[in-house]
């Protein structure tokens, strides 16, 4: 039988010796180390009340790790429920749908309880250290173990909370635990800082988007180009665009595949992935349709419906994409974003047959705000730098969480 690791693969330096091999349960409070929700029928939504200082903690905050909440009870329900009250320095973990996820609960909170799809756990402080316990069960390692049980089922279904209490799992003492902890804190601390930059360059780009295209009714945007003045006119897209939708080449015949024509989906209209390819030799036999690197491409079904991008390569595209060509006097990064600004508008009014689909024909109808050229691609220009501000930051942003990632399957045993 081979021997069971004890020393994780990536480790601080001053640190050595095996970790010690303990039962979960020694980790946690003695009194109170693991308890599920209360039965649904003790919080039923006619309980709440519309205001109160006692609140109900849900699913939601595990997942999330944010503590805003939706429900309030009575000062009596409440006390009714100290059982299942939640105080700062606890854990709750999600129990049902998507499980697993846990969530260390912060000082501030306001006074309430959890409800019966949360586990709340309290640790025994003077042996866990709380930040290396929150990282450790946040692992892939103890995350697959959390999901092991029916393995033969098609359903996720948590592990049994008994049996996760008589785990063999192997920790090493404080001091290194503290380290550990402290070393994934800091990354955190990144990973939030960057995710705050992503959030704000977005809701800059939204706050322009706003301002620099006119409001319905009106025909000037509220924030001009310098130098340009003027009401601008309208048209239709189908006055300034060719436009085409695609086909679906039958890729179970091998003719149709893995050749080296890229074909792009609805799905990867604003990313580089092309994965499946058509050959050059059956494209002549296909239904599949050609669009250049400059074309804009807008997704016509389902959860895509009003997704628009730029295409990056020279490809194919199916029937769920739009291609439109535009014609001279007309830029691609300005009407890119008129549609990315409207999308909302043209999914609430515009959607057909109940199944999140638009025709191409919807879409050749729509009517947009037009300046003169020289004015769309300063427009186009502004938002396409903006673009890229966003997509680096998102990239540094997804480089951090490999790397926690990695170290978290590097970190732990």
């Amino acid at each position: 039988m081979e021997k069971k690791k004890l020393v994780p693969k990536r480790r601080f330096e001053g640190f050595d010796g095996e970790w010690e091999e303990r039962i979960f349960e020694d980790l946690l409070d003695s009194s109170e180390g693991i308890r599920r929700g209360p039965f649904g029928s003790m919080l039923k939504k006619d309980i709440f009340v519309s205001e109160s200082n006692y609140v109900v903690y849900e699913q939601y905050n595990a997942i999330s790790d944010k503590y805003n909440t939706r429900y309030n009870i009575t000062q009596e329900k409440y006390e009714e429920l100290q059982a299942f009250k939640l105080e700062p320095g606890d854990f709750i973990m999600s129990g049902a749908g998507t499980i697993g996820r846990i969530s260390r609960v912060p000082e501030g909170i306001k006074q309430g309880v959890f409800n019966q799809a949360l586990i709340r756990i309290k640790t025994n402080q003077t042996r866990t250290e709380s930040e290396f316990f929150l990282q450790w069960m946040r692992s892939d390692n103890i995350q697959k173990k959390l999901t092991e049980a029916n393995p033969a089922s098609a359903m996720v279904n948590l592990v049994p909370m008994s049996e996760v209490k008589s785990w063999n799992v192997i920790v090493p003492n404080n001091k290194e635990q503290q380290k550990v902890g402290q070393f994934f804190k800091q990354l955190d601390e990144m990973i939030a800082i960057q995710q705050q930059k992503v959030e704000k360059t977005k809701a800059l780009k939204s706050a322009y988007l706003a301002e620099m295209f006119p409001a319905d009714g009106k025909r000037v945007p509220k924030r001009r180009v310098t130098g340009f003045k003027g009401e601008w006119g309208k048209k239709r897209i189908e006055d300034i665009a060719d436009t085409f939708s695609g086909g679906t080449p039958n890729v179970g015949n091998p003719k149709y595949y893995r050749g080296d024509i890229p074909f792009i989906r609805s799905g990867e209209i604003n990313s580089k992935r092309t994965e499946l390819f058509i050959t050059k030799l059956a494209l002549g036999n296909s239904s599949a349709k050609f669009v250049e690197k400059g074309d804009i491409l807008y997704a016509l079904y389902g959860a895509t419906s009003g997704e628009v991008g730029i295409a990056k390569i020279n490809g194919a595209i199916n029937q769920a994409v739009l291609a439109i060509k535009l014609k001279s006097n007309y830029n691609s990064y300005f009407l890119k974003q008129w549609l990315k600004k409207h999308k909302a508008a043209i999914i609430n009014k515009q959607l057909q047959g109940g199944q999140g689909n638009l025709s191409g024909e919807i879409v050749r109808k729509l009517v947009i705000d037009l300046p003169s050229l020289e004015e769309q691609q300063k427009i186009g220009a502004f938002f396409k730098q903006l673009d890229e501000k966003i997509n680096n930051a998102e990239r540094k942003l997804e480089k951090l969480k490999a790397i926690k990632r990695a170290y978290l399957q590097e970190m732990f045993v």
